[in-house]
């Protein structure tokens, strides 16, 4: 098992240390699977006990100048570890001059990810300051605990309004409830709600835009023989919500959401080369 990678290009080093930041504002710790084209970040909290989960996917061919991997077995050529991803974005952030940045797989006295930061320096030699980050290699066994969620047939499917103008709405929202509600329709409308004892607040967008979901086989989950204006709602727990938004470092060019009635909440953000998917139970 073995891997070794290394950034020399700035702009791609500071965008993978933006993604990792936002995967340390939602995930304490998470599994990382390196594959020979892909790299994705996994938090995967049953939903079933009420956590969050997440997938997010980069190709490495977008931030690495070298890559190289072998997996645990050739017919297996795939690597799982589970690491804490604040600690690879303290050692990256270490990074933002840095003339290159190498990051390797190591066994010493026990398996960490080894990130050699190559400072410039005023003399000929390059300074190089090391942070070894421990990792668990997650054996063979248990991959399949890490496969990427289905996605349940949803109700509706909206474009997000922009996620700083949401952001600001739910951060007030959060100090009446810890709950909130995500309602939408096949028209484009999105709303906001937090229904207390006390208050019931609700924020309302427009003209949002519903994404053209068609499969490859035709059976789309389309917007035929259903009513345009009945809305899907789900109530979850706000601070899941306010994770998600507040750590956005990713700024992605298409941000969308998908309702399964009363069941589940599932964001979709994409940039040029990453996706997040993020999902959040509803609460009964």
């Amino acid at each position: 098992m073995r891997f070794r990678a290394k950034i020399v290009d700035l702009a791609c080093l500071n965008h993978f240390s933006r993604i990792i930041n936002t995967i340390a504002k939602l995930a304490k710790t998470c599994i990382l699977r390196l594959t020979v084209c892909k790299l994705y970040f996994i938090l995967s909290d049953k939903v079933a006990n009420g956590g969050a989960s997440m997938w997010c996917e980069l190709s490495q061919g977008n931030f690495f100048d070298e890559f190289q991997m072998e997996g645990v077995a050739a017919e297996h050529n795939e690597i799982y570890l589970e690491f804490v991803p604040e600690n690879l974005w303290r050692a990256l952030k270490t990074a933002q001059n840095a003339k290159a940045v190498k990051i390797k797989l190591t066994n010493k006295h026990c398996p960490c990810l080894r990130v050699a930061v190559e400072l410039p320096s005023l003399s000929s030699s390059s300074r190089i300051v090391t942070h070894d980050i421990p990792v668990g290699v997650i054996p063979r066994r248990m991959w399949n605990d890490f496969r990427e969620p289905s996605v349940p047939d949803f109700d509706v499917s909206i474009y997000l309004p922009v996620l700083k103008t949401m952001k600001s709405v739910v951060e007030r929202m959060k100090n009446l409830s810890n709950f909130i509600v995500i309602e939408a329709n096949l028209s484009g409308e999105m709303n906001l709600k937090i229904e207390t004892d006390l208050v019931s607040v609700t924020t309302h967008f427009k003209d949002l835009g519903n994404p053209p979901w068609a499969s490859e086989d035709g059976c789309q989950s389309s917007a035929q023989g259903r009513d345009l204006e009945s809305m899907a709602e789900a109530c979850i727990d706000i601070k899941k919500l306010l994770q998600l938004l507040a750590g956005q470092q990713v700024n992605p060019t298409k941000a969308l959401c998908n309702i399964v009635r009363k069941r589940i909440v599932h964001f979709i953000l994409l940039h040029e080369e990453v996706s997040l998917q993020y999902f959040i139970p509803a609460v009964a």
